[in-house]
């Protein structure tokens, strides 16, 4: 049967246009929830990508030398994240450095490694220079103001924190990896540290 009502072709018309409309919207949403539930990790927060890890910096090492990101182009780098009153974590990862390292030979001076402290209130260049002579030779300890250390965790999207202690002491809690960077300065991957040294070093003669 036809409709004979004036408006009932447009009122149709009308009708299938909406249901179209709602429907391309719907598929809209999907499609964005898609994109952000896969970028989304766990924590809620955007992941980085490999691209926004590293960047610009300005500290000082244990030799009292400026140093900057341009300074690490040209070698690949091993960066990590610490402090010299760090009980456990700090000493094992650079004691596993060291390993690693000494398995690179006369190579060890081809990577740039990278001990930054998170506690520049303490960990000036003196303290530095002292707690790293436990280690290799080759490690770059770097400190500097609070904001200069602040922007080079920014960089690295590294995280720390003061944890107050009993009778007015702090430890700090911090980021654990080592970042791995090549030699143009980007972010590869985290560097797994605590495994047999001359497999690690054999992983990493492959960026040299």
């Amino acid at each position: 049967m036809t409709d004979t009502r004036p408006d009932g072709p447009r009122r149709g018309s009308r009708s299938a246009a909406l249901i179209l409309s709602f429907a391309l919207l719907v598929a809209g949403l999907g499609a964005l929830a898609s994109v952000v539930y896969f970028t989304l990790p766990r924590g809620g927060a955007l992941a980085p990508g490999p691209s926004a890890i590293g960047g610009a910096f300005q500290l000082t090492d244990q030799r009292g030398q400026r140093v900057t990101d341009r300074d690490l182009l040209g070698k690949p780098s091993l960066v990590f994240f610490g402090f010299t009153h760090c009980p456990d974590i700090c000493p094992t990862k650079l004691f596993e450095m060291t390993q690693i390292l000494d398995r690179l030979g006369a190579d060890a001076g081809k990577v740039n490694t990278v001990f930054v402290t998170v506690d520049p209130a303490r960990d000036d260049q003196a303290l530095l220079a002292t707690y790293l002579g436990s280690f290799h030779a080759s490690i770059r300890g770097l400190t500097g103001t609070e904001e200069e250390v602040a922007a080079a965790m920014r960089a690295y999207r590294a995280f720390a924190r003061k944890v107050p202690l009993d009778g007015g002491n702090y430890t700090m809690d911090h980021t654990v990896f080592v970042y791995l960077m090549d030699r143009n300065g980007a972010f590869v991957s985290t560097f797994e540290v605590n495994r047999d040294p001359d497999v690690a070093a054999r992983d990493l003669r492959r960026y040299l």
